[in-house]
């Protein structure tokens, strides 16, 4: 039975956000591993979920000092780039299914975003910014607007998700961390849209398609 587009977009988005999730894991290994020895001394860097922003695992520029490119750069790197990429074909396969642009548009900016973080790491300056702010807010505001999409009570748990995400963000900017450090707070940012793509692909892949005008 071949899958309809809302399953082909759930599927799409699914496998991205999972990837991504578990290869920020590992880079956050990887990374740690290369500020510690066998005896579990410090040496060179550690990473800091706290201190260190979340793209320091791609490339770590301090406001002093040089440019650090980690040993977790170029899975870093990929894999938020490949989500941004089945991100954005999860758009095109839901706009198959639903017509609805505002969805449409909201997703596919998630997914330009994210491509562009991996393209455009830290070294790039102004490009990173741009792109890390636009991932974040369209993440926060996809969530919200697909709860159309998605059976009670998944639709709200996905307008909760996004309404965390931009709270979060909107603390983020004037660097209110609240406790959490600025690697803290970028997570709140993050974790709760990473969460809601898990749950919004896999909610896709049970649905049919609905034309929406």
């Amino acid at each position: 039975m071949a899958l309809s587009n809302a399953a082909k977009s759930g599927v799409a988005i699914f496998v991205g956000a999972v990837q991504f999730g578990v290869l920020l894991v590992v880079s956050e290994i990887t990374y740690s591993a290369n500020g510690t020895n066998s005896y579990g001394y410090l040496h060179g860097y550690a990473y800091s979920v706290s201190t260190n922003y979340v793209s320091d695992l791609g490339a770590n520029c301090p406001s002093s000092g040089t440019c650090y490119t980690p040993p977790s750069a170029l899975l870093f790197d990929s894999s938020i780039a490949l989500m941004g990429l089945l991100i954005l074909l999860g758009a095109y396969f839901l706009h198959r299914a639903f017509k609805w642009t505002p969805a449409t548009v909201l997703v596919a900016l998630t997914g330009i975003g994210a491509l562009g973080v991996g393209l455009a790491p830290e070294t790039t300056g102004i490009w990173h910014v741009v792109f890390s702010l636009i991932v974040f807010l369209f993440a926060g505001l996809s969530a919200i607007a697909t709860y159309k999409f998605q059976k009670k009570p998944m639709a709200y748990f996905s307008i909760i998700l996004g309404a965390i995400t931009l709270i979060a963000l909107i603390l983020y900017i004037p660097d209110i961390y609240l406790g959490l450090g600025p690697g803290g707070m970028e997570r709140m940012i993050v974790y709760p849209a990473l969460l809601w793509a898990i749950g919004f692909g896999g909610h896709l892949m049970a649905l049919e398609d609905k034309a929406r005008t």
